[in-house]
């Protein structure tokens, strides 16, 4: 790479160029223009990196979802609640290995409009609030977590669909072990199934709890490393590498999975649930009656229920995810998040 101060890569000075005193137009506060070749290298790199971390710990998330509904079977029988280590056992001693992948054609797709969504409008959305202290970038946690509430708000409104698909195709081999008649089995029947049953209007069912979920997750994780990272490095003087990256993303999964597994716990409930021929709910008539049924049936700690498998997964795809996002970040000779 040449030494030209004009060259695309090189690092520039926050207001203007090095030799002059001519402010750059437009004038902005970050060191990376916002460009739309950053952008969508940004939405490729989180694209690539979602699926490489989702393929590490993926089996965790079936088994996550599982324990979440086997809530419901186990209040009907009066039977106890298995743990997360019986829940995989069992898993892959009935149903095989291949079902702790279930529905992970669903999540490849649901990262085009979620993961990749998030962090590229997250990006877009802190750019107005960063500002320089000292030499270095910072924003304040309240914008930080404004801008992870839009943005996360907005992705999962868009993949609520393939949301839907995932849960039912990872509690396939649940409601086959309990005797049910088969509901899906690719990813174009499920989503078949859902619009003949309750039509397009079906497709966002318990949008409401996955878009809170979403915005609580999307604080936890993107936010969270955002003001993580920057606080670190600030405080212990860490240069932008890979010891930064690995304890911010280690702080951005535990707060993720804190802050989302109860709505988690009411999104796969809600999404879950049969329908009648007409569409309509047939345990939980919204988000609240759920919440108020599991409280009242089940108790107030039902709605932390798989908060273990859910840090087990969010730390790691967390680390795995963050780490690939930089790594490839630096690679384009970009700087860091």
């Amino acid at each position: 790479m040449d030494n030209d101060k004009h060259d695309y890569w090189k690092l520039r000075s926050l207001y203007k160029d090095e030799d002059d005193d001519v402010p750059r137009f437009p004038p902005t506060n970050v060191v990376e223009p916002l460009t739309a070749r950053n952008l969508f290298q940004l939405y490729i790199n989180t694209f690539i990196a979602a699926n490489l971390a989702e393929s590490c710990v993926f089996p965790l998330d079936v088994a996550k979802t599982r324990m979440q509904v086997d809530g419901e079977q186990a209040k009907k029988t009066g039977t106890r609640m298995p743990t997360f280590r019986a829940t995989l056992g069992n898993m892959i001693k009935v149903e095989g290995f291949r079902s702790l992948y279930a529905g992970f054609s669903a999540m490849v797709t649901r990262n085009l409009l979620f993961n990749s969504g998030r962090v590229v409008m997250y990006d877009i959305f802190r750019r107005p609030f960063l500002y320089v202290n000292a030499g270095n970038e910072e924003i304040k946690v309240h914008w930080s977590l404004a801008c992870s509430f839009i943005a996360g708000c907005i992705a999962q409104a868009l993949a609520n669909p393939f949301d839907i698909v995932k849960v039912r195709m990872q509690t396939e081999g649940r409601r086959r072990q309990l005797g049910y008649e088969a509901r899906v089995s690719s990813m174009g029947q499920s989503f078949a199934d859902i619009y003949r049953h309750g039509g397009l209007p079906s497709m966002w069912k318990g949008v409401g709890p996955s878009c809170i979920r979403a915005c609580l997750m999307t604080a936890g994780d993107v936010g969270s490393y955002d003001i993580s990272k920057r606080t670190f490095k600030r405080l212990l003087s860490l240069e932008d590498g890979l010891g930064l990256r690995f304890l911010s993303s280690m702080c951005a999964g535990l707060t993720a999975s804190v802050l989302s597994t109860p709505a988690d716990v009411i999104k796969s409930r809600m999404m879950n649930q049969p329908v009648d021929e007409s569409g309509k709910n047939l345990y939980y008539k919204n988000s609240i009656d759920c919440l108020r049924k599991l409280i009242r049936e089940e108790g107030a700690l039902t709605l932390y229920k798989g908060l273990m498998p859910t840090w087990f997964r969010l730390g790691p795809f967390s680390v795995l995810f963050w780490l690939s996002v930089e790594q490839l970040r630096q690679w384009e000779g970009q700087v860091g998040f």
